[in-house]
């Protein structure tokens, strides 16, 4: 295994660069391997993701290849899968043909690198959500791009409890929702102040919860941010640590949430077009006729959990667990996603009864 001396890789220490090369060259068919470039992306607060470009020398996988490893990062969320539950999770939803980065290799060894990780095939675009909604050039491709991300949620939703791959995910029985409500109520009682607003819309979803659904596989964080784009066209989907079964509602209802509409509010889906696109994408491919006043309820639920999200983030900072300028500052988003609850439960209780 060789590495380049002019690598951007230098900066995060040889002994990480050779340790991975290390375990690559270990798994791939190949008679050399060389990572040319190693590299921290931008974002991921919950993992770590690192590109790299590697070069293998004979064997079945000879030539260059673009590549993502993927790690924990140090503010990990409770709820978030570990490495390996994430990395099964994609392959199998790889193999039903979802449209995601081919996973590759698992590490679980922490004398590598000290930590679990997975290395999956790089697919190319933007994901960055601030980019996305606002780019001239996919003026004319939203309406398709979002109908086709309600085709791939659907294909996602086809998958049902019993995938023998999947059997450590908890069974979530037959009331998911309130399964939420009570997940996110011991959330706020480990916190060290009172939050009376979203105690307030808890008690709400509790007496409101719709009829219980078919469970599915959910992604549980399939928003604009988490796919990629490239020349107003889907490449792939990220982001599986929150991985769970669950009302096919959920993940409508997370993705049309204003809270991930990233300042485009007249694009109800995801900030990038139209629910009725992305309502006839799902309904083309699933079959299903989607229950509006179900996804309202979790768009409120959608709500909730990303305030409670906000306040254990801002809590690492506040505790001193982890001083963090990012983190004390998604601690001040609570009180919008507060009012987009309260809002839309206004809004709706003229259909649901309070």
């Amino acid at each position: 295994m060789g590495l380049n001396g002019g690598s951007q890789a230098s900066h995060l220490g040889k002994e990480m660069v050779y340790a991975v090369g290390e375990f690559l060259a270990g798994v791939c068919d190949c008679a050399r391997l060389e990572i040319l470039d190693m590299r921290l992306l931008k974002g991921g607060a919950v993992q770590e993701n690192y590109a790299l470009e590697i070069e293998i020398e004979g064997g079945s996988d000879h030539g260059r290849h673009a590549l993502v490893l993927r790690t924990d990062a140090t503010s990990r969320v409770q709820t978030s899968l570990s490495r390996s539950e994430e990395f099964a999770v994609l392959k199998a939803v790889h193999a039903a043909g979802i449209t995601v980065p081919e996973p590759l290799w698992l590490c679980e060894d922490p004398s590598v690198i000290g930590r679990t990780f997975f290395v999956m095939r790089r697919v190319p675009g933007v994901a960055a959500a601030h980019m996305l909604v606002r780019d001239p050039g996919l003026e004319t491709a939203r309406e398709s791009l979002v109908e086709r991300l309600g085709e791939e949620l659907a294909r996602l939703h086809a998958i049902r409890p019993g995938f023998p791959e999947l059997e450590f995910l908890p069974e979530c029985g037959y009331a998911p929702a309130l399964n939420r409500v009570n997940l996110y109520r011991r959330y706020l009682d480990a916190l060290s102040a009172p939050q009376p607003a979203l105690e307030w819309c808890l008690n709400w979803l509790e007496r409101c919860q719709p009829e219980a659904m078919d469970v599915v596989l959910c992604h549980s964080d399939y928003r604009t941010g988490n796919y990629m784009v490239e020349r107003g066209e889907l490449t792939g989907i990220l982001d599986w640590e929150f991985t769970a079964w669950s009302d096919f509602h959920e993940d409508i209802g997370w993705f049309c949430a204003r809270c991930w509409r990233f300042g485009r509010t007249d694009r109800e889906a995801g900030g990038m077009g139209s629910r009725e696109a992305f309502y006839r994408g799902y309904e083309g491919v699933s079959g299903a006729t989607i229950d509006r006043d179900a996804v309202a309820y979790w768009e409120v639920m959608a709500a909730v959990r990303w305030g409670v999200i906000a306040l254990q983030q801002a809590e690492r900072h506040l505790s001193g667990e982890q001083e963090s300028l990012e983190l004390a500052l998604t601690g001040r988003m609570v009180p919008e996603m507060e009012m987009d609850a309260l809002m839309l439960i206004d809004k709706i209780s003229g259909r649901v009864s309070p």
